[in-house]
């Protein structure tokens, strides 16, 4: 998987706003607010940054958590993690491995069979039909 690169000027001109805020900035979605949170169609979800496929609707499960989750990534290779320390809380961050956008947060607490749950913003995501 080829990486993608840009600089902040590029990414700013590609992004809405929000996106940026999310994706290159590390922000968070409030919780319930985002287009894919009660998504239930069939197909993929893509990097909102570089259009890599991160997670599949097989994945994805109703965690109640406030923004859309997945137990599964769509391959192993297309999630980054990195240990995240802020706000008090120790917690695992998820970056797309294309391009190095902040998604969300991966937890210990999902279901079988691999007890996680990705917990990823919405905005970090395009859904494509399949």
């Amino acid at each position: 998987m080829a990486k993608v690169e840009k600089t902040d000027q590029e990414w700013r001109e590609q992004l809405t706003p929000e996106q940026y805020r999310v994706l290159r900035q590390g922000g968070t979605e409030y919780p319930g607010t985002g287009e894919y949170n009660h998504h239930h169609e069939t197909g993929s979800y893509h990097c909102a940054a570089c259009g890599a496929e991160l997670f599949t609707s097989e994945g994805k499960y109703d965690s109640g958590c406030g923004w859309p989750a997945f137990w599964v990534a769509a391959a192993g290779d297309r999630i980054r993690r990195l240990e995240d320390n802020s706000h008090g809380m120790r917690r695992v961050e998820v970056r797309c491995s294309q391009c190095d956008s902040h998604l969300g947060h991966v937890f210990e607490d999902g279901p079988e069979p691999t007890g996680e749950r990705y917990c990823i913003n919405s905005v970090c995501l395009q859904f494509r039909h399949t």
